[in-house]
């Protein structure tokens, strides 16, 4: 028999935040634990949240991972714990304020032997060089409050020199075509859409000397046929690489699935949020409910 409750993120203190101690004295957990011979964590995808529902119950029950938070575990860790070197980590899409904090920790610990920014990612780490890159595009950073990550974008690019790859060119889209552009050509006054020829080029490169890459937010605007190529490019380098690739982000894995490559990568992680905390070094409350649970069983 199965039995399959409601959304119980709509049941009152669920999403309380609270150790695993004080969530097993919940009543969702006090009124479900005694029905239950074991408690299986499978929703890696909601690992970073210390709700009831995730951590409550390995303090009550013995407690184990399923199958799709052992392989995403798995998978992590190949990229994050002790990776094949050389290691890449591409950072693009159009959220870029883990950025700093993904660049940081990978290079601090040397996990990664290179970070090739692309997307907003690129843009916000140019302006940190200092190109002013036009009204469309600054006006874009600052809607979404980024310019504060400048300075410590400046001083990890100082801290790891010739470790940050940023653009060499652009492509904007001017009358609805696009537009390649140097970065002497900076600033412009059309909105910056893609990476250019001679940047795929050379993270492409970087790309196939590579045995680990993580690839987090496409390049460009995939979904304007114009400014596919810089993220189809980058992939098609991926797949043609012998390296162990994971790919995340809801917009990584829409854009690798929508260009027929989803096949040829490494693993693909449906995580979103949990994933982004892993890469920045966090310990995720689900994962450390169900380790600790298995240090009691031991």
């Amino acid at each position: 028999e199965i039995l399959v409750l409601d959304n119980v993120r709509k049941f009152p203190n669920e999403r309380k935040k609270a150790p695993p101690e004080e969530h097993a004295k919940s009543e969702l957990v006090t009124n479900l634990a005694p029905l239950a011979d074991l408690f299986v964590n499978d929703a890696f995808a909601a690992a970073h949240r210390s709700h009831a529902s995730i951590v409550g119950f390995t303090v009550v029950l013995p407690s184990a991972a399923g199958r799709i938070m052992e392989r995403e575990l798995n998978a992590l860790s190949r990229v994050l714990e002790n990776p094949e070197k050389p290691c890449i980590y591409i950072l693009g899409g159009a959220k870029a304020d883990d950025s700093l904090k993904i660049s940081k920790y990978v290079l601090d610990n040397d996990i990664a032997d290179h970070v090739l920014t692309a997307g907003v990612t690129g843009h916000l780490f140019l302006a940190a060089k200092g190109y002013d890159l036009g009204k469309p595009n600054m006006d874009l950073l600052k809607k979404n409050e980024l310019l504060d990550l400048i300075p410590g974008i400046k001083e990890l690019m100082e801290k790891y020199p010739g470790k940050i790859e940023t653009p060499i060119d652009l492509a904007v889209e001017v009358d609805g075509k696009r537009k390649e552009i140097t970065l002497e050509e900076l600033p412009t006054d059309h909105p910056i859409y893609d990476i250019g020829t001679k940047t795929i080029e050379r993270y492409s490169e970087i790309i196939m000397k590579a045995k680990s890459i993580v690839f987090s937010g496409p390049p460009g605007v995939y979904e304007k046929e114009e400014f596919r190529k810089g993220t189809k490019r980058l992939f098609e380098a991926i797949a043609s690489s012998k390296a162990f690739s994971l790919i995340g982000g809801g917009h990584s894995i829409a854009a690798v699935r929508s260009l027929g490559l989803a096949d040829k990568m490494g693993y693909i992680s449906t995580a979103g949020g949990a994933l982004i905390e892993f890469l920045m070094g966090r310990k995720l409350p689900g994962v450390a409910a169900l380790e600790e649970a298995a240090k009691r069983k031991s």
